[in-house]
């Protein structure tokens, strides 16, 4: 009997080993034209050189991929698979406009998003994303910002007031990522989901914002993990694997995601089945405790009311929003504020310019949404800071059969071939070159690496001219096409409301201690490289004009 169990063991042994190899053969010969494009060397037999692109100090090597090899680089994943990092103007317009469709995100990213967040933007493809993208547009509309502007600057007038009264306590050296992190949670509690999540002017525990914020630096932990989510389905129903994932200790990082992510979804639905109830109750109560529905939720949900039942998102689909729209939305807006009173405060010339500007257009006092977005150079601040930091950069997209890109500049391959256009096999990963792109000398100019917010009074006629598939300025920084940032003007409009605030009545400076922005999939700062305390200290006074 024990032969019997032996030899099938064997057989299994072999049958796997046999199957493995043959992956890997048909890999190798699928992969063939790919393996000439130039790259770095590969670290790693099993991981190639993803825990150096995914590392959390990073940043080097991803700058050398982005910068040394050209328009098209090749890194290599798991077992020596290419992976392509592509910054070519042509190639991104046609993998995410053109030809959209057969580049889709990782079935390892929905897969991810949907255990995260539900079925909602992040999670879908093709027809439900589409139904989703067509419900949700109009809500992100210009029209809608404009009327959220006074519910920004009234948050902001809090985070003020809280801030004042810190400084006048005698502490100026201050965490401003702290602060950056709760304004744009409370933002996006009021002018994207109606309700509160913490006041500014008092310290209040809350579970589901103390949730959000561990969400950044938990997952980070899990950048290589993560590309083996598609084959967890084989472990059973998702109720088991639940079960499972529970009986782990509470130490364990699988654990620690498990119990954010659930205090997220738990708190989205409370905050729906709350609206729900107040929305089938009339107008009279929606304007009552709603203020007419002027969050981006509400206004969701009456649309979702309104339209065709073919047309209509289900519940869930709905719900799996709020938890999407508070992800997307908190790590970009405040690791970006906080990046910008960063530079600011290595730049004083700039800092005091602005100043200036917000002082002289009374930008504090609450002006209006077009006036607010035509300051030039608090515009330029914000654009010049998306440009050279852009806080995502691990975006990735996935072949769904062979095709070839065009591209605007040929490449030349390790083996000395020229190419003019690239075939791309069924399968092949790639890496959204954003950074790359907006960094490019060819279009920017020599300076290109340089934090100058001046380049934007005129651009050079070589980036208009380019074309870069973005919606935002010619960047790549949220994206194009179908799954760009759909919220990236409701971001832009907080950043500048809580600039014209605190710029106005603060100075920033910087400390002693050394400032590390760390890799992971929203770039955070810490103290130092050996800190895993997401914070950036500066000096903070309060600003008395002449």
């Amino acid at each position: 009997m024990l032969h019997n169990i032996l030899q099938v063991v064997q057989a299994a042994i072999a049958l796997s080993i046999a199957w493995v190899l043959g992956r890997m053969a048909r890999s190798h010969l699928t992969y063939a034209r790919l393996r000439k494009l130039r790259g770095p060397q590969s670290m790693s037999l099993m991981t190639g050189n993803l825990k150096q692109w995914f590392a959390r100090d990073g940043d080097a090597f991803q700058r050398h991929v982005a910068l040394d090899y050209g328009s098209v680089v090749k890194i290599h994943g798991m077992m020596g698979r290419p992976i392509l990092y592509v910054s070519d103007p042509w190639a991104l317009h046609s993998i995410l406009i053109k030809e959209e469709p057969i580049y889709q995100p990782s079935k390892a990213f929905i897969e991810m998003a949907h255990i995260l967040f539900g079925p909602g933007l992040l999670a879908t493809r093709g027809i439900p994303h589409s139904r989703q993208r067509k419900l949700l547009n109009p809500v992100f509309s210009i029209n809608h910002m404009r009327r959220m502007l006074p519910i920004f600057y009234d948050v902001v007038y809090k985070l003020q007031d809280a801030m004042r009264t810190t400084i006048e306590g005698g502490k100026s050296e201050t965490d401003i990522l702290g602060w950056t992190v709760r304004v744009a949670l409370e933002l996006i509690g009021q002018g994207g989901l109606g309700c509160s999540f913490d006041p500014l002017v008092e310290e209040r525990r809350e579970p589901f914002a103390d949730a959000i914020k561990a969400f950044n630096p938990t997952m980070v932990r899990l950048a290589v993990i993560r590309r083996f989510i598609p084959y967890v389905q084989v472990l059973g129903p998702p109720w088991f694997r639940r079960k499972v994932v529970e009986l782990l200790p509470k130490t364990t990082i699988i654990r620690q995601v498990h119990d954010i992510v659930d205090t997220i979804n738990s708190r989205a639905a409370q905050i729906y089945e709350g609206k729900k109830a107040v929305l089938q109750q009339g107008d009279e109560a929606v304007i009552e405790q709603l203020g007419e529905g002027k969050d981006l939720i509400g206004i969701l949900m009456r649309a979702n009311m309104a339209v065709d039942e073919t047309e209509r998102l289900p519940e869930d689909e709905v719900v799996a929003q709020i938890s999407t729209f508070v992800f997307a939305a908190l790590e970009t807006t405040s690791t970006t504020l906080a990046r910008i009173l960063h530079l600011l405060s290595m730049n004083q010339d700039v800092q005091r310019k602005l100043r200036e500007e917000l002082l002289e257009a009374r930008a504090v006092e609450g002006i209006s949404y077009d006036e607010l977005d035509s300051l030039p150079l608090l515009d330029s601040v914000c654009r010049e800071t998306l440009r050279l930091y852009p806080p995502a950069t691990n975006i990735v997209r996935v072949a769904q059969e062979d095709n070839i890109v065009p591209l605007s500049q040929p490449i030349t391959t390790s083996d000395g071939r020229t190419l003019t256009e690239l075939f791309v096999p069924q399968g092949t990963e790639i890496l959204i070159g954003t950074y790359a792109s907006n960094v490019n000398k060819d279009l920017w100019g020599p300076d290109a690496l340089e934090w100058k917010p001046q380049r934007w009074s005129q651009l050079p006629s070589a980036v208009t001219d380019a074309r870069i598939p973005g919606v935002y300025s010619n960047l790549l920084t949220f994206l194009a096409g179908k799954r760009a940032c759909i919220g990236f003007k409701f971001s832009e409009m907080e950043m500048k409301v809580v600039l014209a605030v605190l710029l106005t009545h603060f100075t920033f400076d910087l400390t002693e201690k050394p400032i590390v922005w760390n890799v992971a999939a929203i770039r955070y700062p810490t103290v130092g490289k050996e800190s895993t305390r997401p914070e950036m200290p500066l000096k903070v006074g309060i600003y008395r004009s002449a």
